[in-house]
């Protein structure tokens, strides 16, 4: 899964309470939960996410944590690339990624990218996603490398 590998590339910023450590780790965590392989290993994603963590899906849907754990267990693999990561604190212990999802749908190999945030809060000095947010899908434009 090398699209989905830890990439200087992607790691694009982190405000200065930040450390290159800290958001080299979240950036990790959060590619995790992209990962289809991780995606499927119920006791993984548990590990990943705070007690009371919550979606708010690109349709609208809210999930909770237990809707979450049964849905990846189940989902047919699709793999995410991150793109354009960002890592902010908002207090202490709390942190918010931003990026540029992208996905490609496996039937139609119609790719499609939207606009994500995570908030990770550290719990028991163990960092864990305590909400997703994924607006509805649009035409976001992906940014090229040089």
């Amino acid at each position: 899964m090398d699209d989905l590998s830890p990439n200087p590339k992607r790691m694009i910023s982190h405000d200065s309470l930040v450390s290159d450590a800290l958001a080299a780790h979240l950036f990790s965590l959060e590619l995790a939960l992209l990962d289809p392989a991780v995606r499927h290993d119920r006791q993984r994603v548990d590990s990943l996410l705070a007690k009371d963590f919550q979606e708010f899906g690109a349709s609208g849907k809210v999930w909770s944590r237990s809707q979450i754990l049964d849905l990846l267990a189940s989902e047919l693999a699709r793999p995410i690339a991150a793109h354009e990561l960002a890592c902010h604190t908002i207090a202490e212990g709390v942190a918010l990624i931003t990026y540029r999802a992208v996905s490609t749908d496996p039937q139609t190999s119609e790719t499609s990218a939207t606009l994500r945030s995570s908030l990770w809060v550290c719990v028991a000095r163990q960092w864990r996603c305590d909400f997703i947010r994924e607006p509805a899908r649009t035409e976001v434009p992906i940014s090229k490398s040089p």
